[in-house]
């Protein structure tokens, strides 16, 4: 809890993305999303459902990848616009964004250099053939620029799409995140493995199925990423592709009540009564 003389943590950048595929044809479930279970051991949000995705280190401050023509897509100033932030840190955040969910998931958002105009060959199709430099990538002895750099590879930036930005309450006292979420289709001939040292279990799901397992108390899951389950909840991947999100920063206010720790944000009503449904608290 934050006492008078206390000043908040500052929240420190980071990027989460949604990686969707579209379910099987004729269903009538919509898309497909990819979610993992953070180790019950973690400092932070552990035991929680989420989506792939961390905080932006000095790897990805430096990667200059639009300067090194590493870098096909959107251009970091247009990401900057659409998430209101400068263009520094537009181009940080989209590389962690990459560099995350190839860490995290095995899934690669980048292709042959200078071969971005044509969509099939400028996309890689088997990503697990860089499963040596994705050890290195997620040890930290290997930088998601010199990997790029090594394979020939640039950053393919149009296959991510801004979506939203939350930021950690005040009231957190472990760590807090200033983060923006990115949605994503599965590239054509990749999977998503979630073989990491920060989950325990992982897997795709509808949104509503994933939303239905924590009404039930089956799984947890903290309010942004409630949220954005439910912003995807009857949607396929073509719609989530193509719309034009306001990206509006939502910052919950995190009080006590009891034993438990109350979020109140825009839809904290029916998150908390999903919550409790499940007979699930966040204890202090």
């Amino acid at each position: 809890m934050t006492h008078a003389t206390e000043p908040p943590l500052v929240p420190r950048p980071a990027a989460t993305v949604m990686l969707v595929r579209d379910t099987e044809p004729g269903s009538r479930e919509g898309l497909g999303v990819f979610l993992m279970r953070r180790h019950a051991k973690m400092h932070f949000a552990a035991g929680t459902m989420v989506f792939p995705g961390g905080g932006v280190d000095d790897r990805d401050r430096n990667a200059d990848l639009a300067r090194r023509r590493a870098w096909a897509g959107p251009p970091p100033q247009w990401w900057a616009q659409r998430f209101g932030i400068d263009t520094d840190l537009a181009e940080a955040l989209v590389c962690a964004a990459a560099r995350e969910t190839f860490e995290e998931s095995g899934v690669l958002f980048a292709g042959p250099a200078g071969r971005s105009g044509s969509a099939r060959d400028g996309i890689v199709g088997d990503a697990s053939v860089y499963r040596d430099a994705r050890r290195a990538l997620a040890d930290g002895t290997l930088s998601f620029a010199d990997f790029l750099r090594d394979e020939n590879l640039e950053l393919r930036s149009d296959l991510l799409r801004p979506w939203a930005n939350w930021v950690t309450p005040e009231a957190e006292r472990t760590r807090r995140y200033d983060t923006y979420f990115f949605v994503a289709a599965l590239p054509e001939g990749q999977r998503a493995d979630g073989e990491n040292s920060e989950s325990d279990s992982a897997g795709w799901t509808t949104p509503q199925a994933a939303i239905d397992d924590f009404a039930a108390g089956r799984s947890f899951l903290l309010p942004p990423t409630w949220t954005q389950l439910d912003s995807l909840v009857g949607r396929t991947v073509t719609d989530v592709l193509t719309l034009q999100r306001q990206i509006v920063t939502v910052q919950p206010k995190l009080e006590i009540q009891g034993d438990n720790w109350v979020f109140e944000f825009f839809d904290s009503d029916r998150y908390h009564r999903a919550r409790e449904s499940g007979g699930l608290g966040w204890r202090h």
